[in-house]
């Protein structure tokens, strides 16, 4: 482009509208007249060809499968999260309440009038404390005297000699344990014999 021969800030305010006209022909002279004259060819761009219908279908199928897929996918994962934090919910609540059933069992325990209508009724919360947790999905670990130590379930805390039991066998249970599908939630306090 040429150097424009006046400044915009010099144009007569009389005459204003004349001179930009001619600014604006100084600016743009040659620029339009320039791909007519020029010689050489202009470039060819290959522009994408059009596809046939069927390939556009096909093409379209496969998005729309794989979205589906996907979308599929997603459901699933979320349903199985959904069901892990409701797991993981029961398993934080009753780990709360284990230690008030074990106070049921101990007052239970204690006491030696067992016709008394106080103990029948700690009795009967004991078993209601019981029945909710199992229809949770929440089962005490089946641990007595003279079953295997499993490190998975058993927190041994003592250790005793004993010739009634063989060695690493629960001689003792000293609290209940407890699992949810398949998950502890609190082992089982034993003490080991041998």
């Amino acid at each position: 482009m040429k150097k424009h021969k006046k400044n915009i800030f010099e144009l007569n305010p009389d005459n204003i509208f004349d001179e930009i006209t001619e600014l604006q022909d100084e600016m743009f002279e040659g620029e339009y007249s320039k791909g007519n004259d020029a010689e050489e060819e202009p470039e060819i761009i290959d522009a994408p060809q059009p596809q046939s219908a069927d390939a556009k279908y096909g093409e379209m199928l496969d998005k729309y499968q794989r979205c589906l897929a996907e979308f599929d996918n997603y459901r699933k994962r979320t349903d199985k999260e959904k069901a892990g934090r409701y797991d993981d919910g029961i398993r934080a609540a009753c780990e709360k309440l284990l230690p008030i059933v074990d106070n049921f069992e101990r007052a239970l325990n204690a006491c030696d009038d067992k016709e008394n209508n106080f103990y029948k009724g700690i009795e009967m919360i004991a078993r209601q404390f019981d029945n909710t947790l199992e229809e949770l999905g929440v089962k005490a670990i089946a641990t007595e005297p003279g079953v295997d130590f499993n490190a998975h379930h058993h927190y041994a805390v003592a250790h005793t000699e004993d010739e009634n039991f063989g060695e690493n066998v629960v001689a003792e249970v000293l609290q209940k344990g407890y699992v949810h599908k398949e998950r502890v939630i609190r082992p089982a306090m034993v003490k080991v014999a041998n």
